[in-house]
């Protein structure tokens, strides 16, 4: 009997490789003689680096450099393929959970040390980076990024503009001398989940812009300076950034990522779960376990446990569905071949778990109540 464990993280709780490793002794409770292959998955955004490169059995190794406000943060990445290829995300160096919420301010957040990160990769001889972009505490549409990387954005006195959203309303001039082409033979494939432009009603300001500390006033101006960014783009690097779907994605990040490095924009979940390498262990399987916090339609749609579901459908092993709670929806997981969905919470209420446990209690013990409801779900067979 071989089972493949191929959980997202439990958001608060537990890391992918940690729900994992949970959810593995759970099986092997169950059925000791079970062959169990661990492939934590991810969508992108935060978790991404520890996901993929625990799948893939790579090496993780730490790189200093500056926050979103300019304070020294340690960034984390990973080495996979033989150290051919990078993992990164940009949370990790310019992410909203580096800072304060009374810190949040996209006007000045800059993506500078995302471009450092980079560039600390690149060092190391990689082909090839895979980048997860959620989770930005900016909206500067990578313009910190590309200063680090060598850009100069200057103003019509030809000053270097300072960091952060707002600078970008006076960018009159992208000089690309002091960019290294070299940067032309790395592959750059950007894991991003949403479709959102980079201006706009739905742009990166006007959707994104309030969670990061901006009131309708500076959505409007950073909306405006984004723009002006787009512009600029399309008339020195000859780019069209600002239409392109995803291009608003953390902070407008996406454009810069296609402006500044050539990188390529993909759906998150199918990049991360086929790099994870769950193809290669679907073969042979009889059954496989996938799961996250709570389970609901968007788990169907875009979420790393439904693009897990649906490659297993296709290789025809059946799925369980492991989860804390349900949300709206999530009948639409048997569409996808889900057979059963099993949930921490029971029937008591929505604040209620398994023995009367309230549900930070339950968060709490997440890893040990996980191994049991693994077992349960084995030993009832519901697949």
């Amino acid at each position: 009997m071989k089972v493949v464990v191929a959980p997202n993280a439990f958001k608060g709780s537990l890391t992918a490789p940690e729900a994992a490793a949970a959810i593995a002794r759970g099986v092997r409770q169950a059925m000791p003689d079970a062959e169990v292959v661990e492939v934590p998955v991810a969508d992108g955004g935060d978790g991404t680096v520890e996901a993929l490169v625990t799948a893939r059995r790579g090496e993780f190794h730490d790189v200093e450099v500056e926050g979103p406000l300019g304070r020294p943060v340690s960034a984390r990445y990973g080495l996979i393929d033989a150290g051919r290829t990078a993992v990164v995300e940009l949370a990790s160096a310019s992410g909203l959970a580096l800072i304060s919420d009374d810190e949040r301010d996209p006007r000045r957040a800059s993506t500078f040390g995302f471009g450092q990160l980079l560039h600390a990769v690149r060092r190391l001889g990689v082909t090839a980076i895979v980048a997860g972009i959620g989770g930005s505490a900016t909206n500067d549409g990578g313009a910190g990024m590309a200063q680090a990387l060598g850009y100069r954005l200057v103003d019509a006195a030809a000053h270097d503009l300072p960091r952060g959203g707002a600078a970008l309303a006076r960018l009159e001039r992208i000089d690309a001398t002091g960019f290294d082409s070299g940067w032309r033979s790395v592959a750059i494939t950007v894991a991003c989940d949403v479709t959102n432009p980079l201006t706009g009603p739905e742009g990166a300001s006007a959707v994104y812009g309030p969670q990061k500390g901006a009131d309708s006033r500076v959505v409007q101006e950073l909306d405006r300076a984004l723009g002006r960014l787009a512009d600029v783009i399309a008339r020195d690097l000859g780019k069209d950034v600002a239409g392109v779907p995803g291009a608003g994605a953390a902070g407008g990040a996406g454009a810069g990522l296609i402006a500044f490095l050539d990188a390529s924009l993909v759906k998150g979940a199918p990049l991360v779960v086929e790099a994870a390498g769950l193809d290669k262990a679907l073969a042979g399987a009889n059954l496989v376990i996938t799961g996250e916090g709570q389970v609901d339609s968007q788990t169907a749609f875009g979420k790393a446990p439904g693009e897990v579901a649906m490659r297993a459908q296709a290789a025809a092993v059946p799925v369980l569905m492991l989860a804390g709670s349900r949300g709206a929806g999530w009948e639409e997981l048997t569409r996808i071949g889900v057979r059963s969905v099993f949930t921490l919470m029971d029937e008591k209420g929505p604040d209620r778990g398994p023995g009367g446990q309230n549900l930070a209690e339950l968060m709490r013990t997440a890893a040990p109540e996980l191994t049991r409801l693994a077992a349960r779900a084995i030993r009832e067979g519901r697949w």
